[in-house]
């Protein structure tokens, strides 16, 4: 009897786990269908047990006046666990419509509680590019509550957004950028996207991308750039059209050879300027020498690192940072290698609306 009562516990429990993984797939496949259908993102995902996750494209434009606010409220809450009050006025912060309209937040709550715990504001910057209009990510502030540091948020608030985002958009690669002066982010940057520059092994010569570095292979190695003119362009448009997206003032200089820039905390951002020694440092010693060789702490400098997302970012993404034991993360890890290999270039070369290469949209007229 005992031996009869204890089979039927497993068979129990492995069915309650079952039900368990296909009430979580089925809430993963939820949030990609409406990412991809909605005209502006407005996705709540359980990323962890007992948290919610939500992404909000574009608040200034999509919320009411209330939700806004609520919205602005819960982000200065968080700040306030870390920060002086007060000490924050630029982007997000501000409240503004104008510049909640740029942005993107990922925001992470206690499920039971509501309470807000760790944010990321992205902000969409328009640059010029070889004569043209194109859209740069701004992978923008993340802030997370002492009190649940260390709990796995990360991969969260530095990389599901912009892979939703990159879903969104035909998976083309898309610019990213990043102002710090935190090895630890430093060193995510470089690790997780690809053409960054600067980087540890990066050379600072204008010219084109070193395609061979470029180049995926089996290892599924990180593709790191030179400082191709593309790099440049756009830095120099980010530098002449968007500091205040970063809280830099108009007085901080910027090395382009380095991409450092110089007494960066200038233009509301004072609160965040760190010492080297406080920075949170990266596991591998080779960004922390970098940004210890060279940004001076005490002047205050950060360095703008320019990359993009890709599939190859993405599949490196899923691997290394999306928890191993996820079904849903395998589920997309396999869906990004079908698409790459099978799927994507036909979606591409059918759409003639949308710039692919060198092939250009019908009635472009060129």
């Amino acid at each position: 009897m005992a031996s009869f009562s204890s089979g039927n516990s497993a068979i129990r429990h492995g069915l309650g786990q079952v039900r368990s993984a296909a009430s979580r797939l089925r809430g993963h496949t939820a949030f990609w269908l409406k990412a991809f259908s909605q005209e502006t993102i407005d996705l709540t995902l359980r990323t962890h047990t007992g948290l919610q996750t939500r992404i909000v494209e574009s608040p200034g434009l999509s919320l009411s006046q209330e939700d806004l606010d609520q919205l602005v409220a819960d982000l200065r809450s968080i700040a306030g666990k870390t920060l002086p009050a007060g000490s924050l006025t630029y982007g997000i912060f501000s409240g503004e419509r104008e510049r909640l309209s740029r942005a993107i937040v990922t925001l992470i709550v206690e499920e039971a509680t509501g309470r807000p715990i760790a944010f990321n504001a992205l902000s969409v910057m328009d640059v010029e590019l070889d004569g043209e209009p194109q859209q740069v990510t701004h992978l923008g502030l993340v802030m997370v509550d002492p009190e649940v540091q260390g709990q796995g948020l990360s991969w969260v608030l530095y990389g599901l957004t912009t892979l939703v985002l990159f879903a969104r958009d035909g998976f083309r690669p898309k610019w990213i950028s990043n102002v710090t002066q935190v090895p630890a982010v430093f060193g995510m940057v470089c690790d997780t996207f690809s053409d960054v520059y600067p980087s540890p092994e990066a050379k600072a010569f204008p010219g084109e991308v070193d395609t061979g570095s470029c180049q995926e292979n089996a290892s599924n190695q990180k593709s790191t750039a030179r400082q191709s003119f593309a790099h440049l362009q756009l830095a120099r448009g980010i530098m002449r059209e968007h500091r205040a997206v970063f809280g830099v003032g108009g007085e901080a200089g910027f090395d382009e050879v380095r991409f450092v820039i110089t007494d960066a905390y200038t233009g509301g951002s004072d609160a965040l300027k760190k010492t080297y020694e406080v920075a949170p440092k990266h596991r591998d010693e080779q960004y922390n020498a970098f940004c210890l060789r060279e940004l001076d702490y005490a002047r205050g400098d950060d360095v703008l690192q320019l990359g993009r997302v890709d599939l190859a970012g993405a599949r490196r993404y899923l691997q290394r940072e999306v928890p191993a034991g996820s079904m849903p993360a395998l589920l997309a890890a396999s869906a990004v290698l079908a698409l790459q290999r099978l799927v994507l270039p036909l979606v591409h070369w059918m759409d003639d609306t949308r710039t692919f290469g060198t092939l250009r949209p019908r009635g472009n007229g060129r």
